[in-house]
């Protein structure tokens, strides 16, 4: 029976996800924006992962500015967010940075850790759909996560990206616009 409830949840997550890949190939992903605070978001999706890395054995920290508000759809962004530190927990390695780049007109939103990182080659198509990397990152995942941060970005007004980290480690993020429209 757990096994079933397993597989039922992970094939409704790939339907979800599958729609959200849909309506963005339409240009109709959409968001409903709404000011929210940058510390405060990545705070909660802190406390929300809170658990998974004390079963890890994994510290994660929260860098954002002070009383940054963006404007934007906290669900989506909160997706977004939670597909990156998703991949920081299956295939990264030791302590994880969630971290707020602002600016007057734009935001980044990223999560850093000191895994692997990217093979340079594989990070040229990473946000393309139903992509993974080699073997020793390719546990479990339908290869959408990525596609998607880039979707609800793009649905902000931004951009999605990986940056090489020194010395090793994986660093994903996407921008965002902090006024839609």
């Amino acid at each position: 029976m757990r096994s079933a409830g397993e597989e039922t949840d992970r094939l409704v997550q790939l339907a979800e996800d599958l729609l959200v890949i849909a309506r963005s190939d339409q240009g109709a992903l959409p968001v409903t924006p709404e000011p929210i605070e940058a510390g405060e978001l990545l705070a909660s999706m802190s406390e929300r992962y809170r658990s998974r890395f004390r079963v890890d054995g994994r510290e994660l920290t929260v860098d954002a500015p002070g009383h940054a508000v963006l404007d934007v759809d906290r669900l989506r962004v909160e997706q977004a967010l939670g597909n990156l530190i998703e991949n920081a927990l299956r295939h990264g390695a030791g302590p994880v940075r969630l971290w707020a780049a602002v600016d007057e007109e734009r935001a980044r939103l990223g999560v850093s850790d000191e895994g692997p990182g990217f093979d340079p080659a594989f990070a040229l198509s990473a946000f393309d759909r139903f992509t993974r990397a080699d073997h020793a990152r390719s546990r479990g995942g339908t290869g959408l996560g990525l596609a998607i941060v880039e979707a609800i970005a793009r649905a902000h007004g931004g951009d999605a990206r990986i940056d090489a980290q020194p010395g090793g480690g994986a660093e994903v993020s996407f921008g965002v616009a902090r006024q839609l429209g």
